[in-house]
């Protein structure tokens, strides 16, 4: 589904890939997801949450530690025994003012009560719920570089005609300083034609400006250099206009495929993990441990000798929380109470992405009809400004029914112009509402 989607939604992009020349809707994506520093910070939190995770497993295993230490005491009397026939006393336990210690201790957890596994399925989750979310950053950085491609695009393209309707004007312009010569036209008539033409290359003065600050949005999201060139290869309208799937299967699609949704399911999960890691403190702590000491002295040889000794020693500790003054019970009630609010925002978000669907399928379906309508708009324009152009050249049109032609020519192109872009982006929303939007 995920992949019919991207094929059928997006763009043809195997056939854009080819286009020599420009750059394409396909290669701006991939450009942009390669260069982007946002998404190079959301890489660095999912491995920072990897890595957590990671660490969480470590608590499965035995903790083996190595300690060493040297001490030097006070002087003190030796413990020593004086008996009646012997006159000088004698030393049971002499003075060891050196203590040299290496210990090498191992402890490994047997219960603690689920604590581990549910504060390992917490890491876990919460490592999927960042590679979701940087999925979901993929999905969003896509989605504004498309839209920064195809607005570039359109700025060109009033651009250009902007610049076809100044030297349209300016070949009016001439054709009035004629026929006003010949006694066809006022002064009146040849002012306003200037008029209209400086006001339309004003016009054209801040098309070209739009243009460039455009260009430069989309260099600054394709993490290139704002001033670069760009040219463009793609064209709208390179897709099929129906949309190819049924609206509930966006819906399902939408649901099972949103990276963003995913990464709220696992904050679920990660939740329900949490209060269970919460309520082993009810439990009991069972963990063997066990040790092997080289000390001089070694305080378990009586009595005590200036020498290096060896011993271990191996057991099992039982602990459990007998009264904590009922840290426990608050310590759960907070992870339940955490776990309820993101069951709830889960359940809204699947609302929301229905919703979010159903929209950007309504606009999308307009943004068809709307390039429809605005082709028939164009075709209608083009046939009067031509009738318009050659009544006034023969003297049966007023320089005001020529420059409202010129007008309404303008506005049906650059109408025709942003109806195919808003198609084009608005299908893009269909796809990245759905869930597919990244190739």
């Amino acid at each position: 589904m995920k992949r019919t989607l991207a094929l059928c939604l997006i763009l043809p992009l195997a056939a854009l890939a080819s286009q020599e020349g420009g750059l394409t809707v396909e290669e701006a994506v991939t450009i942009g997801l390669a260069q982007s520093r946002t998404l190079r910070a959301s890489a660095a939190r999912v491995d920072a949450a990897e890595a957590r995770a990671a660490e969480a497993r470590t608590a499965r295993l035995p903790v083996l530690k190595g300690e060493a230490s040297y001490r030097r005491l006070s002087d003190v009397d030796p413990f020593q025994v004086q008996l009646p026939m012997f006159p000088q006393p004698i030393v049971i336990s002499p003075t060891v003012l050196d203590n040299t210690a290496m210990r090498v201790s191992l402890q490994q957890p047997l219960f603690t009560g689920f604590r581990i596994s549910s504060t390992i399925r917490v890491a876990e989750a919460g490592a999927e719920a960042a590679t979701l979310d940087h999925a979901n950053d993929q999905s969003d950085l896509a989605l504004n570089i498309i839209a920064a491609y195809w607005t570039l695009y359109q700025a060109r393209e009033t651009e250009r005609f902007a610049g076809e309707n100044v030297t349209r004007l300016e070949q009016y312009a001439r054709d009035t300083e004629r026929l006003l010569s010949a006694g066809a036209a006022t002064r009146n008539d040849v002012l306003r034609v200037q008029v209209q033409l400086s006001t339309a290359r004003l016009g054209r003065i801040d098309a070209v400006n739009d243009a460039r600050l455009a260009a430069m949005n989309l260099n600054l999201l394709l993490g290139r250099p704002v001033d670069m060139p760009v040219q463009l290869a793609s064209v709208p309208g390179q897709t099929p206009s129906p949309i190819p799937l049924a609206l509930d299967s966006l819906v399902r699609s939408a649901r099972h495929d949103r990276s963003d949704l995913q990464a709220l399911r696992m904050r679920v999960e990660a939740s329900r993990a949490g209060v269970r890691a919460a309520q082993s403190g009810w439990w009991p702590q069972l963990a063997l441990s066990g040790g092997a000491l080289y000390a001089r002295p070694n305080s378990r040889y009586m009595p005590t000798r200036d020498e290096f000794k060896g011993t271990w020693d191996i057991g099992v500790v039982l602990s459990m929380d007998l009264w904590n003054w009922g840290q426990t019970a608050r310590q759960a009630d907070q992870a339940e109470a955490a776990l309820r609010q993101t069951e709830l925002l889960a359940a809204q978000m699947e609302e929301t992405v229905s919703l979010e669907v159903h929209r950007a399928s309504l606009l999308a379906s307009r943004a068809a009809e709307r390039t429809d309508v605005a082709g028939q708009a164009l075709r209608q324009a083009e046939e009067q400004s031509r009738m318009t152009e050659d009544k006034y050249r023969n003297g049966l049109a007023t320089a005001a029914d020529l420059l409202d032609a010129e007008v309404s020519l303008l506005q049906a192109k650059t109408t025709l112009s942003g109806a195919r872009v808003e198609q084009e982006i608005a299908r893009a929303r269909l796809a990245k509402a759905a869930g597919s939007i990244v190739p």
